[in-house]
């Protein structure tokens, strides 16, 4: 293998705002679909309340407290080598209710400072415009992105976005990982659609449910295509990108109906949202789904030529683990991750959260999408979620973190060596922060451990872990020192 990282090539890490911010009422800040979502476990799964419950813990009302220690934080990814920090801005930071017409300064200047201490140490921010934190107002009094006037609010955002940070931030987001709010929850953390009190995030989606889902995202592609126009138009030098949350799906037998189950559930799962956002129009797969799910969209006939002038600069994605499906269900042995649920793979392991660990599958899904598209290509999110203990010497030995990402880092050497244009690799939860799927402080993701825990004690000090150093070299390295 002769292939090398380009010399240029992004390494850094990845957060969110509503799991690594805190500081959820503060400084004119709104409230978010997060800010009503309570923490849980997988047995017990998070869930939404109407209104905030005094007996009840909301993660992202404290998470990580970056918002006071992000100096600190950012000289530790820049201790590391970041040459890039993707995160997310709190879009009810920015505009509280999500429909006024004029900004919180309060939140632009809060996030000038986070994009200064990057440059400070030569760290390209790159920054996700709406992650999981549509807020709540939206929700309540149109129906989220359900309703085409969201379209109009969120460009506006964009438009504020933009000219603020005009001279600071290059590389942007859309919407995280888009393609979740048709796989589960209704659509609810991803796309603000309402959902009954108490509802789980992980709630299957009912017929009903389902339509409103699509809708949502109809109007979300149409709002991602606007903004992509948008950022070239107020800065040529910006890149955009989408962010798709993905799973290679395998068939769990060479059963020709397990192959074309595998097949449908990669359309849907990547191909469905990837599609639009690059190639500027729906999939004939979409088409034939929605006839047969008896799914009708409110397209407006501007929408095709939206979608077609709003494609972008590069597609990036998830990464944790992959999926099998079958027919058969005497061969099914359940597992309960997140992108991974279902039918067990027995040829993988398993993290203690039920998510298999499959660098392969990484190479294989990196290879699938650069020879569909043809557009650079970025891994923006990959990790282990884990416990980690704290030794009594204070150290971290995290192991089991390095492994896992390392088979990972030569997945994507191996792609590289195949010919897929590569541009950067972002870990998740390089500092630790509140799980999305489980809300828990315990499900560790990061470099950097942050001393809160889920019973809500620790003082929020940090502690590189063994896996700081070895990323660290790996960055020197660029990729040789694995």
């Amino acid at each position: 293998m002769t292939a090398k990282f380009p010399k240029n090539f992004l390494w850094g890490g990845a957060t969110a705002a509503n799991q690594i911010e805190g500081a959820w009422n503060v400084d004119g800040k709104g409230v978010s679909v997060q800010d009503l979502l309570t923490g849980g476990t997988v047995e017990k799964p998070r869930h939404f309340t109407a209104k905030v419950d005094s007996s009840a813990y909301y993660p992202s009302h404290t998470a990580s407290d970056f918002y006071h220690h992000y100096k600190e934080d950012i000289k530790l990814l820049a201790e590391m080598g970041f040459k890039t920090y993707r995160l997310s801005i709190a879009w009810t930071r920015i505009f509280p209710k999500g429909d006024e017409k004029e900004p919180n300064q309060a939140g632009i200047d809060f996030y000038h400072c986070v994009f200064q201490e990057c440059h400070k140490y030569g760290i390209e921010p790159l920054v996700t415009i709406s992650h999981y934190e549509v807020p709540y107002h939206l929700t309540e009094a149109y129906g989220g992105f359900t309703n085409r006037k969201v379209i109009d609010f969120f460009e506006n955002y964009c438009r504020v976005l933009f000219e603020a940070y005009k001279d600071e931030v290059h590389l942007w987001l859309t919407f995280n990982e888009i393609n979740t709010a048709l796989m589960f929850g209704g659509g609810y953390i991803q796309a603000g659609v309402p959902v009954s009190d108490g509802a789980s995030i992980f709630a299957k989606i009912t017929k009903e449910a389902k339509q409103k889902a699509f809708q949502a995202v109809h109007n979300q592609l149409v709002a991602s295509a606007k903004a992509v126009k948008l950022a070239h138009e107020i800065n040529p030098e910006n890149k955009v990108g989408c962010m798709i949350a993905g799973s290679e799906v395998y068939p769990l037998t060479p059963d020709p109906k397990d192959v074309r189950l595998a097949q449908e559930q990669m359309e849907m799962n990547n191909f469905y949202c990837g599609d639009v956002h690059v190639r500027g129009a729906y999939p004939a797969f979409a088409k034939k789904y929605w006839r047969e799910n008896d799914i009708h969209l409110e397209i407006d006939p501007s929408d095709a030529e939206t979608l077609k002038n709003g494609t972008v600069d590069f597609y990036s994605f998830s990464y944790y683990s992959s999926g099998a499906v079958t027919v058969h269900p005497d061969k099914q042995e359940k597992v309960s991750g997140n992108m991974s649920a279902g039918t067990k793979n027995p040829y993988l392991k398993y993290s203690d959260w039920g998510w298999s660990m499959d660098p392969e599958g990484l190479r294989i899904y990196l290879n699938q999408v650069y020879q569909r598209y043809q557009v650079p290509v970025m891994i923006v999110e990959n990790g282990l979620g884990a416990y980690d203990k704290v030794e009594a010497d204070g150290s971290i030995q995290d192991d089991y973190r390095i492994d896992y990402l390392r088979g990972h880092v030569q997945a994507m050497k191996e792609a590289l060596d195949d010919g897929v244009d590569l541009i950067g690799y972002t870990p998740w939860g390089c500092i630790d922060l509140a799980s999305a799927s489980t809300g828990q402080m315990s499900k560790r993701y990061g470099f950097i451990y942050v001393n809160r825990h889920d019973d809500q004690t620790g003082d929020y000090s940090r502690t590189p872990k063994k896996s700081f150093y070895w990323y660290k070299k790996v960055i020197e390295s660029n990729g040789e020192t694995i």
